[in-house]
C-alpha cells in the first residue's frame, strides 16, 4: 500500500483552529477515559472514547463537567505511530435519525 502524504498534519494551515478551539476551554483537566471500540491494523489504527473532562468553558468563571466523543486514527510511519486525525464532539448518547434535521 503506497503511503501519501495529504497535508493533514497540523501545520500552518491548521495550526489556527487548533489554537481557537483551545481557547475556549482553561483551567481544566481530563477526569476519565471509556473507551468504546479500538482496532489495529499493522498500518493503521482507531479508538473511540468518552472523555470526561472539568474544566472553565469560554468565558465563564465556573468549572463545568463535560464529555466528548472522541475518535483517533494513527498511522504507523518509520519512527512510530502517528495521529493523522482526531475529532471530537459533545454528542454522548444515542441520537434519533430525525436530530440531523434543521428546524
Amino acid at each position: 500500500m503506497e503511503s501519501r502524504d495529504t497535508g493533514s498534519r497540523t501545520g500552518e494551515r491548521g495550526l489556527p483552529r487548533v489554537k481557537r478551539a483551545a481557547l475556549n476551554y482553561r483551567d481544566g483537566e481530563a477526569t476519565a477515559f471509556e473507551r468504546v471500540s479500538a482496532y489495529a491494523t499493522p498500518e493503521l489504527a482507531y479508538i473511540l472514547e468518552v472523555e470526561q473532562f472539568r474544566s472553565k468553558v469560554g468565558a465563564g468563571d465556573e468549572t463545568a463537567e463535560f464529555a466528548l466523543r472522541v475518535t483517533t486514527v494513527s498511522r504507523r510511519e518509520d519512527d512510530g505511530w502517528r495521529i493523522v486525525h482526531r475529532h471530537a464532539d459533545p454528542i454522548t448518547s444515542p441520537q434519533p435519525p430525525e436530530s440531523v434535521l434543521q428546524q
